[in-house]
Parts: structure tokens; C-alpha cells; sequence
């Protein structure tokens, strides 16, 4: 059995360290509350860019530069250990942590940044980063394409972890890469919100026989920093639900067990079984007996290009 801990705390939107200083207050009140799991919501680090929505590209393109500036100086380099602080805190606390982040990639540009969930381990190592497939909508004018490096599920001692990011839980053939290797733990970190969205967490849970955990922040305008650039121009309702959060668990039958949690900041605790997603498959594995690999094959693309191997792990010729 393993208990995890959904977190929908806002963050202090374009600030790395406040945001990691309530991370690591999260984690110790997960651990307290027995978690052997914490879950945080996507681009937790340092918070979702919800201004995107909002603002003209071309009319507000001056104080969009200004916010744009003060996100890449806070981004999350991995390279440069800006998450050790988490991995210390997992290690020191013993438990699995997801959280999303904005990734800044000092490899190329240093001007490009990616929607990213990153998977820790109880010992504090990185055990996986996935990169946001596809940015939704105006998401676009912020966040890179990702990758199929990070799309795996890995071994926890909470179970088989995988998960998509917000709107790329539509994407069925992404899902599929995730139930053909065993996922036990989904993991959704998003910024959608309401009913529409759990229904489709639902009926996640049923389609790939899985634990099913979801969260975004619940966060109000005024949760956003005073010193946040044009606040007032963007921002003008204090008590405007920018997110509502809804953290929810579902067991693999679609039932949920633990939420929504709704307009409210906080930690949502529950408790699952991951040998439960086997069991659930006896009568629907859709990458198993409910498969049918003589007419569909489904081929992932990997890195360096040209690369790739098969959902089942099989690799080109």
C-alpha cells in the first residue's frame, strides 16, 4: 500500500527560491502525514505562466519581455543542480517526489524553455525528466516541443510511476506508451480544473487499469507576488480563482477515492494499492490480451534522431 500526497499549494509565481522553500515545507508536512509519494502540479517551479492567457502578444509585448526575463532567471537548470534542494529533502524524508517544473535548457540556445516533470527517488536522485509534447495554444510562445526521452514509466517503492502533463493526456498514442510498460501510478500534473477534467482522469483510470492522480495549483490573484511586472494590468480581481486546484485520486476502476479538493490550498492524502492495476487488467489490459500487435504497432521515436524502439521495447534493426 502506498500513501501519496497531492499537493495544490500555490506558488510565488517567477520566484525559484521562495517556491522552493514551500516545496520543501510540502514535503515535510507529506512525510508527516505518512506519504511515501508527493505529487506537485505542473511548472510548480517557479509557477504556472497563467499571464500567457491573458496578455496580447503584440500590445503587451514590452511588459511581456520584462516577465519573460524574470522567468528564464528563474528557471530550473537542471545541470546546475537547481533541484538538489528537493533531492536533499526526498532523501532526507524517504519519499518519491514528481514535480513540474520550467526546465531552462543550457545546452543550445539558453532561450528556450520546456514545460518538464521530473521524477526523484527516496535516495534524492533524478530517476526520470520528461519534457511537455506538445504546448498547448499560447503555451506555444513560451515552451519547446519535448521529447520521448523521459517517456517511461520507472520502478518506485510506491510503484510503477509515469505520467503526461495537462493536455497531452490527449494524446492516446502517448497514454499507450505509458500502459505497455506497466504504469501503476499515473501521475497528471496539470493546469485544467473542473468537472470535464477529472471525467477524463476517469476515464484514464479505466482505460489503462490505473492509479490516477491529478492536481494543478489552487491559486488566487491574490496569490500573485506584489512585485510581479504590470500585477495590477493583469491581475485587477484579488479574488479571482486563477485555479481552482481539484486534486483528485482515482483507483483503477474509475472510482475516486480521495477528492476533489477544490478552491482550497492545500495537501490531498490517499492511500492505494499498486498490485490493484494488475488485478484491473484481468478483464481490460489495453497493451496486453486486449491488444492486437498483428494490426497495430505503435513505434516511439527517441533520441539521438533516427533512433527509435517500439512501445514493447523493441529496438530497429
Amino acid at each position: 500500500m502506498a500513501r501519496i500526497a497531492i499537493v495544490q499549494e500555490p506558488a510565488i509565481l517567477l520566484d525559484r527560491k521562495a517556491t522552493l522553500e514551500r516545496t520543501a515545507n510540502c514535503l515535510e508536512r507529506a512525510a508527516k502525514g505518512g506519504a511515501s509519494l508527493v505529487m506537485f502540479p505542473e511548472t510548480y517551479l517557479p509557477g504556472y505562466p497563467d499571464w500567457i492567457w491573458r496578455m496580447r502578444p503584440l500590445q503587451d509585448h514590452h511588459l511581456s519581455d520584462e516577465i519573460q526575463a524574470r522567468l528564464l532567471d528563474n528557471a530550473v537548470i537542471l545541470s546546475r543542480g537547481d533541484l538538489d534542494p528537493i533531492c536533499q529533502e526526498a532523501r532526507r524524508l524517504s519519499v518519491t517526489v514528481g514535480i513540474g517544473v520550467i526546465e531552462r535548457d543550457d545546452t543550445y540556445s539558453r532561450g528556450t524553455t520546456y514545460n518538464t516533470f521530473v521524477l526523484i527517488s527516496p535516495k534524492g536522485e533524478i530517476l526520470n525528466r520528461h519534457r511537455k509534447l506538445v504546448p498547448t495554444h499560447p503555451e506555444r510562445m513560451l515552451w519547446g516541443m519535448g521529447d520521448a526521452v523521459g517517456l517511461r514509466v520507472v520502478e518506485t517503492p510506491a510503484g510503477r510511476l509515469g505520467g503526461l502533463i495537462c493536455w497531452e493526456n490527449y494524446i492516446l498514442l502517448a497514454r499507450h506508451v505509458l500502459y505497455s510498460q506497466g504504469v501503476e501510478i499515473y501521475l497528471a500534473p496539470t493546469w485544467d480544473q473542473g468537472e470535464g477534467w477529472i471525467g477524463s482522469m476517469q476515464h484514464i483510470a479505466r482505460e489503462g487499469r490505473c492509479w490516477v492522480a491529478s492536481c494543478a495549483m489552487a491559486i488566487q490573484a491574490r496569490d500573485v507576488p506584489a512585485n510581479f511586472p504590470g500585477r495590477a494590468q493583469v491581475y485587477p480581481n484579488e479574488d479571482e480563482w486563477l485555479n481552482t486546484g481539484d486534486a483528485v485520486l482515482i483507483d483503477p476502476n474509475g472510482k475516486i477515492v480521495a477528492g476533489p479538493m477544490r478552491r482550497e490550498p492545500g495537501i490531498l492524502f490517499g492511500d492505494c494499492d499498486p498490485s490493484m492495476a494488475a488485478t484491473a487488467r484481468r478483464m481490460l489490459d489495453v497493451a496486453g490480451h486486449y491488444s492486437r500487435p498483428d494490426v497495430f504497432r505503435l513505434i516511439v521515436q527517441r533520441e539521438p534522431p533516427g533512433q527509435f524502439e517500439f512501445a514493447d521495447g523493441e529496438k530497429n534493426k
